[in-house]
């Protein structure tokens, strides 16, 4: 397994798009204007308490309050909100938490008017970024985030990753993390840990240590509110959460982050410092290279096409994502329609763990898959879904199958959705309506020929729009003539100028119309 991740930078933005063997797996875009990404921490101030919610709305310098729930608050509040004070006012210098005397833990279950007061000043840290009307979703159990540990000031909690499998190496790691947590302090321990050495885990927590020294620095005489704590750039965030062994290549077109990437591998992975390539061509933009904006195209939109002509239709509601799984045009090869249905069924599966990666879907998802008869093929199919999603790094939960075959997936919304739009103008109408882009039609069409080979048709002749035969017949090699390397068959392509942009059809060899 291949993974790479290629970066394009622009003025306003930059895109990363991560490729497993070649294929488009997810896609992140950092934007200048973004000042509020989870794990950003601020320096803010309650607005008021709502008991009725038993939550608080914080001024955090969003056109919308922040939320606060009791439940976000931590158990070591008194202390942080102490810890604050005195440091915002220059009477604490001494940041290491070692000597710093702790105040009693808030109730589980308590009342936050009696937690907080309106016009406190508190240290937040961004959990979920503002989405649609919503301000940012904000805790005040405050992490470092690193590549091997997470650091919690005022804890004293150590954690393993639950990825982490063997009994022995979470022992293991637990014993050397004990050895080099500072007082005062909580550690989780993240699954990229695993097998590492104490020296190199000792690193990581000196960086964190060096973050929270310098984020402690700016709260004397901080504006209030402002952020004392920003996340590391996004090439850097995620390569720290995503990079591994099985990295073979990440490519970038911006020389200055080119060089910060090769900065920040030089720390995290010495060995692999050269899979990192500057690309210079002028001539095709760097997605373009990849095959990337190909992929966004045919990825998104309402419809998603897949192998052996099944699809999906994926629609979004208020309250939930809705995921309908197709057969399609799909020919019956298997010796029954419960075959027929488990093969499209998990092909549709791996699809959908993807489409989840790709979009940041969040909230509830509900897929309808195929019905199935068998309870064993059933399992199997939860069980694929549930393989298929390991690599998410965002938390899910999945459902066993339904009476009514039905799986329900809750994943955890931290940004809001990636949506991009795969529609263009019509060039048939003067009103200004859309149109699928010409390579979701062109996949369209692979699908229809694909059925059309496998009746044995031996000469098609495809009719379609001027715009759309020069599309199939440009370039080398062209669309037309991967058809003809991969089925053994000629299709001659025949422009109308009378033909609507999203119409075609097939005639046989004697002329007569097939589809």
């Amino acid at each position: 397994m291949d993974k790479e991740l290629i970066i394009r930078s622009n003025s306003e933005a930059v895109d990363f798009a991560l490729l497993k063997d070649g294929k488009l797996i997810e896609l992140q875009k950092d934007e200048d204007d973004n000042n509020f990404s989870v794990g950003d921490v601020f320096i803010a101030k309650i607005r008021k308490t709502v008991p009725g919610l038993n939550a608080a709305f914080v001024n955090v310098g969003y056109d919308k309050d922040a939320f606060l729930h009791y439940h976000d608050l931590g158990p070591k509040l008194p202390s942080l909100l102490k810890f604050t004070k005195r440091v915002s006012t220059g009477k604490l210098r001494d940041f290491n938490l070692k000597n710093f005397p702790f105040e009693k833990d808030i109730q589980k279950d308590g009342k936050i008017a009696d937690a907080l007061k309106s016009n406190q000043s508190l240290l937040v840290q961004v959990v979920k970024e503002p989405i649609s009307t919503k301000g940012p979703r904000i805790t005040s159990e405050l992490s470092v985030a690193g590549r091997y540990i997470v650091l919690m000031p005022f804890s004293n909690r150590i954690s393993i990753s639950q990825k982490i499998e063997s009994r022995e190496e979470k022992d293991r790691l637990k014993r050397l993390v004990k050895s080099i947590t500072p007082q005062g302090f909580g550690i989780i321990v993240r699954t990229v840990a695993q097998g590492k050495k104490v020296a190199e885990l000792d690193n990581d927590l000196q960086n964190l240590l060096q973050r929270w020294n310098a984020m402690c620095k700016k709260l004397y005489k901080a504006h209030h509110p402002s952020k004392v704590l920003g996340e590391m750039n996004k090439a850097s965030s995620i390569l720290r959460d995503i990079f591994n062994d099985t990295f073979t290549g990440i490519t970038v077109d911006d020389e200055t982050l080119y060089y910060q990437i090769k900065d920040y591998l030089q720390e995290i992975a010495p060995k692999k410092e050269s899979i990192v390539k500057l690309y210079q061509s002028s001539k095709v933009p760097i997605f373009e290279k990849f095959g990337i904006e190909r992929q966004i195209k045919t990825s998104f939109g309402k419809t998603v096409s897949m192998t052996k002509g099944a699809y999906l239709v994926i629609e979004h509601t208020e309250a939930l994502h809705v995921v309908d799984v197709n057969s399609g045009n799909r020919s019956n090869k298997s010796n029954n329609q419960e075959e027929t249905a488990l093969e499209v069924n998990l092909i549709s599966a791996t699809e959908i763990a993807r489409q989840l990666r790709l979009r940041d879907m969040g909230g509830i998802i509900v897929i309808d898959f195929i019905d199935l008869t068998k309870s064993e093929n059933r399992q199997k199919l939860f069980n694929h879904l549930r393989d298929e999603m390991k690599d998410d790094r965002a938390k899910h939960k999945i459902l066993p199958p339904s009476k009514f075959g039905l799986i329900q997936i809750t994943r955890q919304r931290t940004r809001p959705e990636m949506n991009i739009k795969t529609r263009e103008e019509n060039p048939n109408d003067l009103n200004g309506s859309e149109v699928e882009a010409p390579i979701s039609l062109v996949q369209k069409i692979n699908h229809d020929l694909e059925t059309l080979f496998k009746k044995d048709y031996k000469k098609v002749t495809l009719n379609t729009h001027p715009f759309i035969a020069a599309f199939l017949t440009k370039g080398f090699p062209s669309i037309r003539s991967k058809w003809f390397l991969e089925h053994k068959k000629w299709v001659k392509i025949s422009p109308r100028d009378a033909y609507t942009y999203l119409e075609y059809h097939f005639n046989d060899q004697n002329g007569n119309r097939i589809k």
